[in-house]
């Protein structure tokens, strides 16, 4: 990961350099290959209003970039703040890009695969599909296209698109045959 610290208006000190180090190694170490570049800014302001100083974070991933920014009194706070911000916003980053996989894993297979309609709970608003191979795959009333929950029956043919839920497999959406 390519790292650059920069200080506007004053001079970087060794312990907000060692804390800047600290915080890179952990990126690498909880975000592998994630991390593009970082760049690190402290700004001293010289409002008399504001007074302090401004760090702001600038992360470079693949096909994006985050900012983060924080203002106060105390540098060394103001890093450990920004770090931990922009560690949240890096696992949100990954969770998201985990999802949108798993859903582009299950069109990606081809063809939509078929099952039968193993049960329905329309009071509880969901169902299971049995696959040709035994698999059963949950399925919920938002994922139907073309026809209403209380219109499926036990043993109806069915066409669907499995991703991996929170719970097991699941399927994207459903249509009768």
């Amino acid at each position: 990961m390519e790292l650059k610290v920069e200080g506007r208006n004053l001079e970087i000190r060794n312990s907000w350099q060692e804390k800047i180090q600290e915080e890179k190694e952990r990126l690498v170490r909880h975000h592998p290959g994630l991390v593009l570049n970082l760049r690190v800014s402290i700004e001293e302001t010289s409002h008399q209003k504001q007074g302090g100083y401004k760090v702001k974070l600038v992360v470079g991933v693949p096909n994006d970039t985050i900012v983060v920014r924080r203002k106060g009194e105390v540098v060394r706070s103001l890093l450990t703040d920004a770090f931990d911000t922009l560690g949240l916003q890096l696992k949100e980053l990954q969770r998201k890009r985990r999802q949108t996989a798993k859903v582009v894993e299950g069109h990606a297979a081809g063809a939509p695969l078929q099952g039968v309609v193993k049960s329905v709970s329309p009071f509880e608003s969901y169902g299971f599909i049995t696959t040709m191979d035994g698999r059963d795959i949950y399925f919920h009333e938002n994922s139907l296209k073309g026809i209403k929950l209380d219109k499926l029956s036990e043993g109806d043919e069915v066409r669907f698109a499995e991703t991996d839920g929170l719970k097991g497999p699941q399927a994207t959406w459903v249509k009768a045959v």
